[in-house]
């Protein structure tokens, strides 16, 4: 059974809805960071072979909401819904990614398709941080290739500030946090999920029923 209530954990994602929209007003998301334990793995998948992962507080608050959205000042995140899983301690966020960018109709420069962010929440056991509930790991979601579209027009559109063009030039291996797919330091998968904590379903076993085929086709 899980350590925590239900009131404590939607307590914690409220307190996290808020810093998102003072981190957004300020154009600073590194004060987000305190949300996360100290050994909390954040990543996403830019490429098949180029994945972002970010390995321990620090890292997450210098690389994934440092480095990764610095020059996206007028960007907002909005949670168009949350799935809260009081007993595996898991949520899942939904977003919009717009750009606080108007092209000359008035409207804003929008990244179309479903971008979400999949937590999983921990109560701390040791340090500074024992007996409060912390980000354990989070997995993001988008879709890179409408984000790179909705970039391009920006920049067609003659509306890109010199901040935002700054940060699409940080790409590639070798920006701190982007690595091959053999190389990333923790799972694509979140760690519990990958040892299998959360089976929903035994994989098919492929190769048996290839077996079976080849036996059937030889009889």
């Amino acid at each position: 059974m899980p350590d925590y209530t239900r009131a404590e954990l939607e307590e914690f994602w409220d307190s996290w809805l808020a810093v998102n929209r003072e981190a957004e007003r300020i154009g600073d998301w590194r004060i987000m960071a305190e949300h996360y334990a100290v050994d909390a793995t954040y990543g996403w998948m830019y490429a098949p072979d180029e994945h972002f992962m970010a390995v321990g507080r620090d890292q997450i608050r210098d690389w994934a909401i440092g480095i990764e959205m610095d020059g996206l000042d007028g960007w907002h995140y909005d949670y168009q819904a949350s799935l809260i899983d009081d007993q595996k301690g898991m949520i899942v966020g939904f977003w919009k990614q717009k750009s606080g960018i108007l092209d000359d109709s008035g409207k804003e420069f929008e990244i179309l398709g479903i971008g979400g962010s999949w937590f999983g929440v921990e109560r701390q056991t040791e340090g500074e941080d024992a007996g409060k509930l912390k980000f354990a790991w989070q997995r993001d979601w988008f879709d890179m290739p409408s984000t790179a579209h909705t970039f391009v027009e920006i920049i067609k559109a003659n509306k890109a500030p010199e901040t935002l063009l700054k940060r699409m030039a940080v790409s590639g291996h070798g920006v701190p946090g982007h690595y091959h797919y053999e190389d990333i330091p923790s799972p694509v998968w979140p760690p519990p999920v990958e040892a299998g904590n959360y089976l929903t379903q035994t994989p098919t076993d492929v190769s048996a029923g290839s077996t079976a085929e080849a036996t059937e086709a030889t009889a």
